[in-house]
């Protein structure tokens, strides 16, 4: 197990491990407890109450943060004719169809996202080898799977989030960065929060969300009050 230096050992006695802290008193005590010399990122961590083996349990979906998540992100698209037009004029970094296919199976992976449109599925599907382990292969829960490119890669650009619990049925998610500041961290919050409480099962039982923190890319997690993230989507 490795050993945590001595900076984030001084930060972390700001926590207090013991405590749940409220939406507000969370954000505050993360900022306060960033040191790294670089723009940390500011990432929730959800265990839900769910069974991720069961369909309809494995909660899966996207969401456009309105302030973004400060990362620029490069947009591939697979489309053809006029669709590929579309994806052009919307912004997206590379468009093609097979050529791409090729390239990206001789190793090239300089893209960040992948948007595709229905007809193209099947000889996208030849990358699943590569693209799935990375995160990257289109869905259509996620939207990036669709006719409507344009949409798609203007949300990409604007700060869409896609996320799925993992096999423990915990979802995790960044918020935005340290630089962003109280208000936008906690409007990028209640966005992810609404959208993770309107995607609860019906056949989920008990709590839905049982655990909540919050943390920079360096710094010490703080926990959260579960019921923040349904008051909040309230």
């Amino acid at each position: 197990m490795g050993r945590h230096g001595k900076k984030y050992l001084q930060v972390k006695d700001k926590v207090d491990t013991n405590k749940r802290y409220s939406l507000d008193e969370a954000i505050r005590t993360v900022l306060n407890t960033h040191y790294a010399n670089f723009d940390e990122s500011v990432d929730v961590a959800i265990n839900l109450g769910v069974d991720p083996r069961k369909a309809d349990q494995n909660i899966r979906g996207s969401v456009v943060l309105p302030h973004g998540t400060g990362k620029k992100l490069r947009v591939l698209v697979f489309a053809k004719g006029e669709k590929a037009k579309e994806a052009e004029e919307a912004g997206a970094d590379f468009v093609g169809a097979e050529e791409l296919v090729e390239k990206i199976q001789k190793g090239w992976l300089d893209f960040d996202k992948v948007v595709v449109t229905p007809d193209m599925m099947a000889v996208v599907g030849r990358l699943g080898r590569i693209l799935g382990p990375r995160g990257m292969m289109p869905n259509a829960k996620t939207g990036t799977v669709t006719f409507d490119v344009a949409k798609a890669v203007k949300d990409i650009k604007a700060g869409k989030v896609d996320f799925r619990v993992d096999i423990a049925g915990v979802l995790h998610a960044p918020i935005g960065r340290v630089s962003f500041g109280p208000e936008k961290i906690k409007e990028n919050f209640a966005a992810l929060a609404d959208t993770v409480q309107r995607l609860k099962p019906s056949t989920s039982k008990g709590a839905y969300v049982r655990g909540l923190a919050m943390s920079t890319t360096m710094g010490p997690g703080v926990k959260l009050d579960p019921a923040e993230v349904k008051n909040i989507a309230a």
